[in-house]
């Protein structure tokens, strides 16, 4: 086939399922379709795909499409599939930015249970080390949350010797802890 049918002529015998036709739009157009495809993508991989899929879809629909102006409706084609590749690229990245961070957050999720869980355990050694009466006022102190002066009329001690066992017991956790200290 050659140069001298318009592009209407080539679209009427292309809806006839003439494939000379098709190859001589195939030929007439691939580049520049190519050119915006390429442009919009920047990949050549891409971009050859994707004009690929315009003239397969062009040869599948070629009775049904309705078409008045064949370069216009190829190039919008081509516009159209490469916004949509865009468009779901970005989804993808989109969607495997989201399974990593959701992966880097489970794993510190996981990692920061495990560690409080060891700090837990740990908190309960070195409270076994403490004297009774000093972990007794620890407990009551830190754990439920009392103030100095109920801790010293409960245990009929002085506010002064409540704060005695609270020092030594932090003394004592503190050393014992210090392996999970962090600078963070």
């Amino acid at each position: 086939m050659n140069n001298l049918f318009t592009d209407e002529q080539l679209v009427d015998l292309l809806q006839q399922g003439n494939e000379k036709a098709f190859g001589e739009i195939y030929n007439r157009y691939w580049y520049k379709l190519f050119g915006v495809a390429y442009h919009q993508t920047g990949t050549k991989e891409e971009a050859e795909e994707l004009v690929h899929d315009v003239f397969e879809s062009l040869w599948n629909k070629r009775e049904q499409n309705n078409i008045r102006h064949l370069s216009s409706y190829l190039v919008v084609s081509v516009k159209n599939l490469t916004i949509n590749y865009i468009k779901s690229q970005i989804t993808q990245r989109k969607y495997q930015e989201y399974l990593i961070f959701h992966e880097i957050q489970q794993s510190n999720s996981t990692d920061e249970i495990v560690r409080f869980d060891d700090l837990a355990t740990a908190v309960e050694q070195a409270m076994k080390k403490l004297p009774e009466k000093t972990s007794e006022v620890f407990k009551m102190s830190r754990f439920e949350n009392q103030s100095v002066k109920d801790i010293a009329r409960q245990l009929n001690i002085s506010e002064k010797g409540v704060e005695y066992h609270i020092t030594q017991s932090l003394k004592v956790l503190k050393e014992h802890l210090k392996v999970y200290h962090t600078d963070n």
